[in-house]
C-alpha cells in the first residue's frame, strides 16, 4: 500500500503556509474531524513494516565507526558503515581500502 503525501491543510490556498505537515488543530477543522474528501491525516496505521525500520534506504544497517577495530566488527551481509565526522582524512582513507579488503559498504 503506498502512502499518501501528507500536506499542511490548506496548503494550496495561502503560499506562505508550505507543504510541510502541521497538525489541523482548529475546533471545527474539518480535516481534523477525519470528513469525506479531506486530506488524509498521518496515524499509526501508515507505519512502516517492522523489518524495515529504522534501516538505511540501502537495506543495510547503519553503524558510526570512528576506527579501524569497530569498522573489523561489522557484519558485511546485514551492517554498513558510516564514518564520524571527527575523523580525518588519513585515517579515513585506511578505512575505506580495509573496509573494500573487507567488502564492507561505506554509506558516506
Amino acid at each position: 500500500m503506498r502512502k499518501p503525501k501528507f500536506r499542511r491543510q490548506e496548503w494550496h490556498r495561502y503560499k506562505k503556509l508550505g507543504e510541510n505537515w502541521r497538525k489541523a488543530r482548529g475546533k471545527l477543522s474539518k480535516a481534523r474531524r477525519y470528513q469525506a474528501r479531506k486530506p488524509a491525516i498521518p496515524t499509526i496505521g501508515y507505519c512502516s513494516p517492522r523489518a524495515t525500520k529504522g534501516l538505511h534506504p540501502s537495506g543495510y544497517q547503519d553503524v558510526l565507526v570512528c576506527n579501524l577495530k569497530e569498522l573489523e566488527n561489522l557484519d558485511p551481509a546485514t551492517q554498513a558503515g558510516r564514518i564520524g565526522s571527527t575523523v580525518g582524512l588519513r585515517k579515513r582513507e585506511v578505512m575505506l581500502k580495509k573496509a573494500k579488503d573487507l567488502g564492507i559498504k561505506i554509506l558516506n
